[in-house]
């Protein structure tokens, strides 16, 4: 394959992955409607991460799993930190605080610290065309949000959201620098780091907010509807 189809591919797979992650806010969004914020991602993390599972048990895959040293566990152990407990939490919450827009358009600061920290981090410089893309991407954030009316809510969700951005921002430069060195295959470092990540959010989650909205109030409903009906 040639260096230019291997760049288009690449293109189209983002763009296939924009799409997808697009539509699922909105459908986080109707599901928050009765599952807490912090227990919906672990939910949908843990899910995601039964279903890779198997794959962890190929020939290859197990090989890899093998062969890592003390230093690419504490890679991939933070990366599990930073992209799904912390990220894809704060994410969740963001979307029960603001509208499913705010959030995606808030997502969109990640480029900028990104190309910031991979400067300084992993020695990675932005072309002019990627900085002439993000200053036109702020004029227009500066253009949505103006004049700024914020409600309390909303401002308690920019404030989550920006935590959000600067984790997914450091683990996008952390997840770059674990690809970058190729001794350990994209599956295997899915597979772990999701596995840290959504396991720790679903416990917190539950610990913190319980499996679904208004659980009493549902069950003590069931219940006095039972008895009127009998």
């Amino acid at each position: 394959m040639s260096k230019f189809s291997s760049h288009l591919t690449a293109i189209l797979l983002a763009l296939l992955v924009t799409f997808l992650w697009s539509t699922s806010f909105v459908i986080i969004k109707i599901g928050l409607a009765e599952i807490p914020p912090l227990t919906f991602a672990g939910l949908r993390y843990s899910i995601a991460f039964i279903c890779l599972l198997p794959f962890a048990f190929t020939k290859a895959n197990s090989t890899v799993i093998k062969k890592l040293e003390k230093k690419d566990w504490g890679k991939l152990i933070l990366l599990g930190f930073l992209f799904y407990a912390f990220t894809q939490g704060t994410q969740f919450i963001g979307l029960s605080l603001l509208p499913a827009v705010t959030v995606s358009l808030w997502l969109n600061f990640t480029p900028l610290i990104v190309a910031v920290m991979a400067i300084f981090l992993i020695n990675e410089y932005p072309t002019k065309l990627q900085w002439f893309g993000v200053v036109l991407f702020i004029l227009g954030i500066i253009t949505y949000f103006f004049p700024v009316a914020l409600s309390e809510n909303q401002e308690l969700g920019l404030i989550v959201m920006t935590i959000g951005v600067l984790a997914n921002s450091a683990s996008a430069v952390l997840g770059r620098n674990i690809n970058r060195e190729a001794r350990i295959n994209p599956i295997v470092v899915t597979i772990i780091s999701m596995g840290i990540g959504s396991i720790l959010l679903l416990l917190v989650g539950i610990i913190l907010q319980g499996l679904i909205h208004n659980l009493e109030s549902n069950f003590a409903n069931t219940i006095c509807n039972g008895v009127q009906y009998n």
